[in-house]
């Protein structure tokens, strides 16, 4: 069977760490090649890092791949300006994916937000509609849009509202059932395995988008077993006429 190659851009950040690990712990990929703007702690021997100016990325830049994740995003804290937003979280992003769709990459998946949406009151949903937008009409061959709810899951940085917001979520997340499922907080480790599993079930349309629920149910599969069979079992032939073949049925 054929081995995946995929690209991960953002490796260094809450969701990206999660996936890198993912795809270099998994069958399906052979090799895994992330751009990052400083140094990469983790190590493996899948793993090819480069340090690159995101400003200054080329098509050169990008392996030959199956699969690019793209992961980037940034916060207030970190931006200090919309500018420097917008830059991180819809600017790169469209221009890692342009890139990607020269490079001939077939699959281009990236993280967005819930309520995603450029009409939007709020700036942070507005940007990230911008960004869903300009990747649909780019019509790159295969888009996946990763649309998780609030993100949960020792991050590096504290962050107090978002702190206070997942002691709250771990509360009520058991009590948000039937309709209410779909607004549940999500792992950043689920939402890395999500991106991994929805890669190798590949459902082939131009544009997927995955919801809060998409992204909950995507689960590993049960590996089945097989039990030994007892030596008493093995050769009890009354039992395993199976293995015998009726010559009369050959001859006919």
């Amino acid at each position: 069977m054929a081995r995946r190659v995929a690209i991960v851009v953002g490796a260094t950040g809450f969701t990206g760490q999660f996936l890198v690990k993912q795809l270099c712990e998994s069958e399906e990929y052979a090799a895994v090649s992330v751009i990052v703007r400083r140094d990469f702690s983790y190590k493996h021997a899948k793993l090819d890092i480069q340090v690159k100016n995101f400003d200054r990325l080329e098509e050169s830049d990008l392996d030959i791949a199956d699969d690019l994740f793209c992961c980037l995003g940034t916060t207030w804290k970190k931006a200090k300006s919309k500018e420097n937003f917008e830059r991180v979280d819809l600017e790169y992003p469209l221009r890692i994916a342009s890139l990607a769709k020269k490079r001939g990459i077939p699959n281009f998946h990236v993280v967005s937000a819930i309520g995603s949406n450029k009409k939007s009151l709020f700036f942070y949903s507005r940007v990230k509609g911008k960004m869903e937008e300009g990747l649909i009409e780019m019509e790159l061959p295969h888009l996946f849009i990763y649309r998780p709810s609030l993100l949960t899951g020792g991050r590096g940085e504290f962050r107090l509202g978002e702190r206070l917001s997942e002691g709250v979520f771990q509360l009520i997340n058991p009590l948000l059932i039937g309709p209410l499922k779909r607004m549940r907080s999500i792992e950043g480790k689920q939402l890395a395995f999500s991106m991994y599993h929805y890669a190798i079930h590949n459902t082939k349309k131009n544009v997927t988008i995955y919801k809060p629920l998409d992204i909950l149910n995507a689960k590993p599969m049960e590996k089945i077993e097989e039990q030994p069979i007892s030596r008493e079992e093995l050769f009890n032939w009354d039992n395993r006429g199976d293995i015998f073949v009726d010559q009369e049925k050959i001859n006919k």
